[in-house]
């Protein structure tokens, strides 16, 4: 009695499955990289502003998917853990760009920014109260330290 085995490679037996690729393209696929980390350093000398950081992690995306889909073999295994893989790269960018936000509103002031003296590093004076609850108390005392606004112990405020 003979097995059919027509539909062998659509099953998963667990076992190792050596991927035979001539040793010539493994050293192209080594070269690739070779000349894309040379890329990677000849690019830092130079100064292309806010694309910087863009250029880098293009350069190292390329780097990671070939030693991924071909030192790992994930072009030869299933479609999920190709998908798996990229997904893991959609959610580096999503919080990189939200990280990015972040970073780029706190350059800004809003009025709630701590006001800095940029020639010595230290606190500026005269900023703005921490809260609008401790405004009266920047804005004037009144008798015994007491905010000029509030009423004394056991006093009515008129």
């Amino acid at each position: 009695m003979a097995a059919d085995h027509s539909h062998a490679h659509d099953t998963d037996d667990g076992a190792v499955h050596v991927h035979i690729a001539p040793t010539r393209f493994y050293w192209g696929i080594f070269g690739a990289l070779v000349c894309l980390t040379i890329a990677t350093v000849k690019v830092s000398y130079y100064d292309f502003g806010s694309a910087n950081i863009l250029i880098a992690l293009l350069i190292a995306t390329v780097k990671a998917s070939l030693v991924a889909a071909f030192f790992m073999h994930l072009r030869y295994d299933k479609l999920f853990n190709t998908v798996a893989f990229l997904a893991a790269f959609l959610f580096l960018g999503i919080f990189i760009l939200l990280t990015n936000d972040d970073v780029l509103v706190r350059a800004h002031d809003h009025g709630y920014a701590q006001k800095m003296n940029l020639e010595s590093g230290q606190q500026a004076p005269g900023g703005e109260p921490a809260t609008s609850a401790t405004a009266d108390d920047v804005a004037g005392e009144g008798h015994e330290g007491a905010p000029s606004g509030s009423a004394g112990h056991g006093e009515k405020k008129e």
